[in-house]
């Protein structure tokens, strides 16, 4: 997104989402603890998302231990959370525009996992300004992380935040890399820095809770369409939680949807077993003499 095209009133409804997001990750942090349920804390912060701004522009992520992301709890869900290492990964839209940010809470007893990812997130935003190369930023996570004695997840990045899109360019990556492209004034960018203890590659479960609407076509199931209207007109391109429909048979439908090609899912990413994943994250717009961190 280029400078010319971020005009003041764009600017602003970033901020406004960007507040936001930072008093309820603020607010839904102080929820998570030993005994309480993944559904409960991400009910209630979706729910204040809803209450003060447009809507979530995603469904709240609670990764636990090896999870990375796109770990949401199902409607029945009934996991508590025990002596684990959570990560809490929310999006705030208004009129589309994203802000994108996340926290560890460290139930686990690993608080340099923690730091390690939040120390490389601040290494990296002291660095970014226009003309910097996303190489650059990389290779700066990456020795921070590293200099924990941990590993960046080196399959995960960050990204660029867009109107009803939570993932354009640039690709921000959490290693060093030989290229990279240069930020540019009024480019809005989330930065996620990935720590782990294990070998820094995440792969896909088997279970997705989250889908986005990938190509609206016509289908003939009555509960298939009262599906895809309720995504067309209530979140358009922004991933969505199976729990948020109002179909009765919405898991049918959606698998349906995907079948055909309608909806993409989101498996979890995770590490393997055994493993610990910790993440910090906020997002930034690019300005002319650094950047301007909108969730902080």
């Amino acid at each position: 997104m280029a400078s010319a095209s971020l005009a003041e009133e764009t600017r602003s409804k970033y901020r406004k989402a960007g507040q936001v997001l930072q008093q309820v990750l603020d607010e839904a942090a102080t929820k998570v603890e030993p005994g309480t349920t993944h559904l409960e804390v991400a009910k209630f912060a979706e729910s204040r998302i809803r209450e003060l701004a447009d809507g979530c522009a995603f469904p709240a992520n609670i990764s636990v231990n090896e999870e990375a992301s796109h770990a949401t709890p199902g409607a029945d869900d009934e996991a508590v959370f025990d002596d684990e290492l959570v990560c809490l990964d929310c999006g705030v839209h208004v009129d589309g525009y994203i802000a994108d940010a996340a926290v560890t809470i460290d139930l686990s007893g690993t608080p340099t996992l923690v730091e390690a990812a939040e120390e490389a997130l601040d290494a990296a935003l002291e660095i970014i300004a226009p003309g910097v190369e996303t190489s650059t930023v990389g290779t700066e996570i990456e020795d921070v992380i590293r200099g924990y004695g941990y590993t960046p997840v080196l399959n995960l990045s960050g990204h660029g935040v867009g109107q009803w899109d939570a993932h354009t360019s640039p690709n921000v990556p959490n290693r060093g890399t030989e290229r990279g492209i240069e930020f540019e004034v009024g480019d809005v960018v989330a930065i996620e820095p990935f720590a782990t203890t294990g070998r820094g590659k995440v792969s896909e479960g088997t279970n997705a809770e989250i889908y986005s609407l990938e190509h609206d076509r016509s289908v003939r199931n009555r509960a298939a369409r009262q599906v895809l209207q309720q995504v067309t007109d209530e979140y358009k391109t922004l991933p969505f939680a199976t729990r948020w429909l109002e179909s009765d048979r919405a898991e049918m439908a959606v698998r349906r949807l995907e079948q055909r090609g309608v909806l993409h899912g989101y498996p979890v990413l995770k590490e393997d077993d055994g493993e610990l994943v910790s993440q910090a994250e906020h997002t930034v717009i690019i300005t002319e003499d650094g950047c301007e961190v909108i969730t902080a």
